[in-house]
């Protein structure tokens, strides 16, 4: 009866092992079939404006540094830094004393070659002597133009007095100003036109045209887009960089900005097919760079690596030659799924 009663007992011992290890193993083949829900789009080409972006610092449309041609005394300094000045406006009034001394021997000589004139008619003087005295008048006339213009410096345009690095009274030396490295009195800028020159890659030469809008982003006005156009094109590249200088003005009427702001210029350059999807679909591999995104293929859930393209808004560019139009790409649920994965498309 014992002997009868231990095999009972081993029996049942070994059918629920039996059985235990067959709900395991159930679990298992669950395990490994679990069907992750998802949802998809369909991958197609729509056509965008490619851009590119450069960064750049905003400068004067125009700068001057205004000097006389040679060192002397100056006079009288009108405007202060930050005073606005009109075209034509005298800035700077240099010492007068040569000039006065130019003009008074010009008003001499040409007293003297109204005499000479009279003689000349009557064939009292030779040819010559007349001529030597006239041409020393000319010479004379374009001194006194060079002083007047030399002793009285004025605004070449509407601007905005940006530096003044002498006093009323001093000398000017001619020596360059450590704040500029230029030799100058004043300082003018232009801002209520403002330009940016842009280091634009060679590859786009093609694509950029004298007249081409551009836009402006400035951190200091977040969310705010500022207009500009291309007005000027260097014709050359550079051979270190591969790039070249592309100059945008930018219209600054109502003095928002300043030279030396930083900012992000962009250009739209053709219209282009791209495959286009939710930033969302794109994947990042922890601990690398690369980019991945699933399709579903009869079920199952395949893995395409893909570089990224351009972001427009939601959407990003994406690059691969595994990629065709008419695809499934999964857009939900994307990040539990591993290669190979069965996946259900759910709505």
């Amino acid at each position: 009866m014992k002997k009868s009663l231990k095999l009972v007992t081993l029996f049942a011992i070994i059918l629920a092992a039996s059985c235990s290890q067959e709900r395991m193993d159930q679990k298992a083949e669950e395990t490994d079939e679990r069907i992750e829900p998802v949802r998809t789009m369909t991958l197609d080409y729509q056509t965008v404006a490619r851009s590119v972006e450069y960064t750049a610092t905003l400068l004067a449309f125009e700068e001057i540094h205004m000097a006389p041609a040679a060192p002397g005394r100056i006079e009288k300094i009108y405007p202060e830094v930050g005073d606005r000045v009109k075209k034509g406006e005298m800035l700077v009034q240099m010492d007068r004393t040569q000039l006065h001394q130019a003009e008074i021997q010009l008003k001499t000589l040409e007293a003297d070659f109204r005499r000479f004139d009279t003689l000349k008619k009557a064939g009292s003087i030779p040819q010559q002597q007349y001529d030597q005295l006239k041409s020393q008048i000319d010479v004379l006339k374009a001194n006194v133009e060079f002083l007047r213009e030399n002793t009285r410096l004025h605004a070449p345009f509407n601007g905005v007095i940006s530096g003044r690095y002498y006093e009323s009274g001093e000398v000017y030396s001619g020596a360059p100003s450590p704040l500029t490295a230029k030799a100058a009195v004043v300082s003018i800028v232009q801002i209520d036109r403002l330009k940016a020159v842009v280091p634009v890659s060679e590859r786009f030469f093609p694509l950029i045209k004298i007249g081409m809008e551009a836009d402006l982003n400035i951190d200091t006005y977040p969310g705010k887009t500022f207009k500009g156009h291309v007005f000027r094109i260097h014709p050359t590249i550079d051979p270190a960089s591969r790039t070249f200088s592309v100059e945008v003005a930018i219209n600054n009427q109502d003095n928002k900005l300043r030279p030396g702001m930083f900012s992000r210029v962009n250009f739209d350059l053709e219209e282009i097919e791209a495959l286009l999807l939710p930033a969302i679909a794109v994947l990042k591999l922890q601990g690398s760079n690369e980019r991945y995104i699933f399709i579903e293929e009869n079920n199952r859930a395949r893995r395409i690596g893909v570089i990224m393209g351009t972001r427009y808004n939601d959407d990003v560019e994406v690059i691969s030659d595994e990629l065709k139009p008419g695809q499934k790409v999964i857009v939900s649920g994307q990040a539990r799924l591993l290669d190979g994965m069965a996946v259900e498309v759910v709505e």
